[in-house]
């Protein structure tokens, strides 16, 4: 074993020298590659946002939890446009936002997930509509269907990459044009559930899938339990998981999960603490964090599951504003692995 000895390390400037954080472990007969970047900028910490929504006006209300613990949420920062059922996405280091409900639009918004602070523009998307969902492996994001009032659907799905900023590009369709979808990923597979299609007016049971890193058009991968819309999807790298919904006239507060690397028919999971739509939720590698979104009014309801078992929520805190629509985005999503 050989000592490494030396007075001082800097970078080519002599500015600074290297942050590190945690345990760096090496075996190697060879070279030692240390970690790089600052420690902020590493992402995994396992924080989950609700970005924006709807409170009456636009709310530009950024709040933050820590997935793995209990508690309520914490002011983060403000929504750069924060229009209400966004579709959203992230990486380990950033999340993204995009359309709305009120203010259709292309804008794409994102934070850094690990700090605190206000959104910032990233790019455009090739269409502007709202009521958007989005799913995302380790370094591409996707941003699929849509819709705009009085009767226009979209079976659009773009991509991006997430370590830079720019426009995203054409990916391929769905199988059904629609929006008030809800989206979720593995590394691998990223699924569109639901929604709402103008022409037939109604909502749908519809589960597409796609693979991330390639391009090409959705495929089917199963059913909902019944047709239904509002809902949100969220999960680990394993299960997906859809909860809460609209049916007309009724909010519903169903959990229904599907294994990723299989296709088939959605399952039954349990309930959620309150019945709603347009909520959202975060996943960690064991739990999901389910927010309600809106039941007869705007609630602050957060509560939660473990993933890999069966079962009905419990409460985990509240929401800084009671609201709904809000985006969603998390460190360590299903799609990160």
């Amino acid at each position: 074993m050989s000592d490494i000895k030396v007075n001082s390390i800097r970078s080519l400037n002599g500015a600074n020298g290297p942050v590190i954080s945690g345990t760096v472990e090496t075996n190697s007969t060879g070279a030692m590659s240390l970690p790089r970047g600052d420690t902020a900028y590493r992402g995994g910490r396992g924080r989950g946002l609700f970005y924006g929504g709807n409170s009456g006006p636009i709310n530009k209300t950024i709040d933050s939890i820590t997935i793995s613990t209990l508690g309520n949420a914490v002011d983060f920062g403000d929504a750069l446009d924060g229009d209400p059922i966004m579709g959203s996405c992230a990486s380990a280091i950033r999340g993204f936002f995009t359309g709305g409900y009120f203010s259709v639009s292309n804008n794409i918004d994102y934070v850094t997930i690990s700090s605190t602070g206000n959104g910032f523009d990233f790019g455009d998307c090739t269409v502007s509509t709202g009521r958007r969902t989005g799913c995302n492996n380790a370094s591409r994001g996707i941003f699929m269907a849509g819709g705009i009032e009085p009767a226009t659907n979209f079976d659009t799905i773009e991509y991006f990459t997430m370590a830079s900023t720019g426009n995203t590009s054409d990916f391929g369709s769905l199988t059904l044009a629609r929006d008030r979808v809800g989206g979720s990923s593995s590394p691998t597979r990223g699924l569109c559930y639901g929604g709402y299609t103008y022409s037939p007016a109604g909502q749908n049971n519809v589960i597409d899938y796609i693979t991330i890193a390639s391009t090409g058009d959705a495929q089917d991968f199963g059913d909902l339990a019944s047709k239904k819309s509002a809902g949100f999807a969220t999960g680990n790298s394993t299960r997906g998981l859809y909860a809460t919904h609209f049916a007309s006239p009724t909010n519903y507060n169903t959990i229904e999960y599907v294994t990723y690397s299989s296709l088939g028919d959605a399952i039954d999971f349990g309930d959620t603490v309150a019945t709603g739509r347009y909520g959202g939720g975060n996943s960690n590698a064991t739990r999901s964090v389910l927010a309600t979104g809106i039941n007869s009014s705007n609630t602050n309801n957060i509560c939660f599951v473990e993933i890999s078992t069966l079962g009905d929520a419990t409460d985990f805190g509240d929401l800084t504003v009671a609201r709904n629509g809000f985006g969603t985005a998390s460190d360590t999503n299903g799609g990160l692995g």
